[in-house]
Parts: C-alpha cells; structure tokens; sequence
C-alpha cells in the first residue's frame, strides 16, 4: 500500500490484509446479486445470514459520475445495510455498469482527470450509503457490448482505474479503520482475458466474480446446449465450461483464491426444438418473453410437461418437452452442489450468483451454504 506511513500501514493490514496476496478467506464468500430496479424490498425478503456479500445493481454513470439508478435505490440501501444487524459479517457493495448500462466506461476510464472525478464520486456515494464497497461490471473493455462504444486502450485504462480506486481505498481505510472492498464481474470468454490486463487487475481487487453463465444464448445461438456448464462436454463443438474459464483466468494470472465461481438462478429456453437426444444440441430458436427464473422453472416446468435430464460429462441438467419442443437449460440443487465441491476442490474464493429474486424459497442458496458453510446456521428470517 505505497504512500501510506508505517504507523498506519499496520493498521491498514490487521483490517484488510494484503490485497495482492492469494490468501483463501477463513471461510468461501457467498456473493449474491440483487436486482430489484424500481421495486421498493421489503422485510424478510432477502435471508442475511445466507450470504456474506450483496451486489446490488446496478448504479450508472452519469457525466462521469456514479449516481443511483432506480427510484427506490435510496430505501434499498437503508435496508440491507440494516441487515448486518443480523449478520455483522455481511457486506453491501454497490455494482455499477451492467450490460445496458456499460456505455459510459470508456469514457470515464480514459484520463486521469475522468477517473479522479468517478472516484471522487465513488467515494461520496460509498459514504452517503454505509456501504462497504465497489462492484465494477463493465461488459466489456475493448468490446462490444449492449453498444459500440469501447476502445482498444480500455483494457489498460480499466487497469487504471483500478488501481486508483485501490489506493484510495486503502487511503480511507487507513483513516477510518473500516475495510472498502473493491470486486469486478468478469466476463467468462477467453475475448475477455485478451482484451483487459487481469494479471495487474488483480492485484487491486478482492475478488474476481466470473460471469460462468451465459456461454449459450437462444438469441445468438442457433443450437441449443447448457448455458452454465460446470464441465466441457466434447460433443458440444463449441467447447465451453465454468472449469475452462477458471482454468483460463489462473493462467492469466488470477489466483484462483481470489475467484468466486458465477452461478445463474435462471434458465435459458429455446423453442422449435425438434425431438433428437431430447433437444440437445438441436436447432432452435428464441421464444418470446421465455426467460425462466429457477422459481418459475420448478414450479412451472419440471414434471409438467418438462422432463428432466442430467449431463454427466458436463454436470449439467436440462429439460425437454416433446409436445411443445421446447428446451431449457438451467442451473438446480443437482449441479449448484457440484459446483460448490468443484469450489472447494480447486480452493477457490468462493460463489456469486446472478440474481437473489430468481430463488426466492431460498433453495439453490440453501444448497450453496450447506455445501460450503455447512456449519453455519441460516434460514429466511421472520417478516
């Protein structure tokens, strides 16, 4: 931590500990997205004790500035930051960007005097708020996103950023003796790692969050296939897996401690799948308005129609209906087990999931904590 004085620095570290070294956490961090846009939460909605970290999205970029991006965001904050009532160990991050919102980026990122300004107001919102932290989710430096609007020097800008937004981070930890984490959710494509420096990158942050979902989407896929596989199945000639892009992101430097594997609590439909290996890798097409959050998948779809198959290569299920030719890939208890054992295994940081209101009942989280903080007690507290 340069600049900062040895009687200082001494605190700094007994609050954070090196932010470069690839020190596993006493115990894996489980990192939910939520994602309520304009909706006001409401008491007992999200389970504190189920997680020890929230993102919630999304804040936006605004003349350079990070600013709130839903009417309600004001009341939601004062909400779960109440929860560490609950649970003392749990933090509130802040994630800024997303998908649609990634256009400013670029921008903001390529001068010193644009990033002083953003995270000057970094700052201001981080303190208004009581929140702990920074979640960056820029889709993607040097790439094309919801828009055309990149450079190919975003990659070392982003490298920029980060490393300012660190050290003024540990400047405001020195003085107030209070930990601001700084997180990123990365994307999971080889793309990605050649178009940004994560070798640098990640040293300034504390965890990693890969986006290990979305590898197929009906949309842009013609063939239907799992979304969010943990294993590459050859068959598949597209040749995708979480295990592959963890396996990437170590090479390019990412310890695999500072990792938290991407979960989704959605699923992915196509449509006009025809009846050959029950839809898989089959020709398909998008239905409209079909995206299926795990709730509505296991109240809905399984055993109604949909029946369900598993993927053994990849640790994927999958479901097919013949009537409606209709297939759907998804993450359930089944594979969110494996890829917290696959978590432990490989010693990574820990998980993160895309997004809280998809499990509702608290299923797929319930399976996350019993694989990984099994001693831990949890359970959807009272309205």
């Amino acid at each position: 931590m340069p600049g900062i004085r040895f009687c200082t620095l001494i605190a700094a570290l007994f609050l954070t500990g090196p932010v470069g070294a690839a020190q596993k956490p006493a115990e894996p961090t489980v990192a939910g997205y939520v994602f309520v846009q304009d909706a006001a939460l409401k008491p007992g909605q999200i389970d504190a004790a189920s997680l020890t970290r929230i993102n919630y999205a999304f804040a936006n970029i605004k003349d350079g500035r990070m600013v709130t991006g839903y009417a309600s965001d004001q009341a939601n904050f004062a909400y779960l930051t109440g929860l560490r009532k609950q649970n003392p160990a749990l933090t509130v991050l802040v994630s800024v960007g997303g998908w649609l919102w990634s256009t400013n980026f670029s921008d903001m990122a390529l001068t010193p005097r644009a990033r002083s300004r953003f995270i000057q107001s970094v700052m201001d919102f981080l303190a208004r708020y009581d929140l702990d932290g920074l979640d960056i989710d820029w889709e993607y430096p040097g790439l094309e996103g919801s828009s055309t609007h990149f450079r190919g020097q975003d990659g070392r800008n982003f490298t920029l950023l980060l490393k300012e937004l660190r050290k003024r981070f540990d400047q405001q930890g020195a003085q107030t003796h209070r930990r601001l984490f700084l997180t990123i959710a990365a994307g999971s494509s080889q793309e990605y790692l050649d178009h940004t420096e994560m070798r640098k990158d990640q040293e300034y942050v504390d965890t990693v969050n890969l986006m290990a979902y979305d590898y197929v989407e009906p949309g842009s896929d013609p063939l239907t296939g799992h979304h969010a596989p943990l294993f590459t199945n050859p068959a598949d000639p597209r040749n995708y897996s979480a295990d592959a892009s963890v396996r990437a992101f170590e090479k390019a430097g990412v310890p695999g401690a500072k990792i938290l594997l991407g979960m989704p609590f959605y699923g992915h439909v196509w449509g006009q799948v025809a009846d050959r290996d029950h839809g898989f890798l089959q020709p398909g097409k998008p239905v409209p308005h079909a995206f299926a959050p795990y709730a509505a998948i296991a109240a809905d779809m399984l055993g109604k129609g949909f029946v369900r198959y598993w993927d053994a290569v990849a640790s994927a299920p999958y479901l097919y209906n013949p009537e409606k030719q209709m297939f759907v890939s998804y993450d359930d208890p089944e594979s969110v087990a494996a890829k917290c054992r696959y978590v432990l295994d490989r010693k990574l940081g820990g998980v993160m999931f895309w997004e809280y209101s998809g499990d509702p009942a608290g299923v797929l989280l319930g399976v996350i904590n019993q694989t990984l903080r099994p001693g831990v007690a949890v359970g959807r507290p009272a309205p």
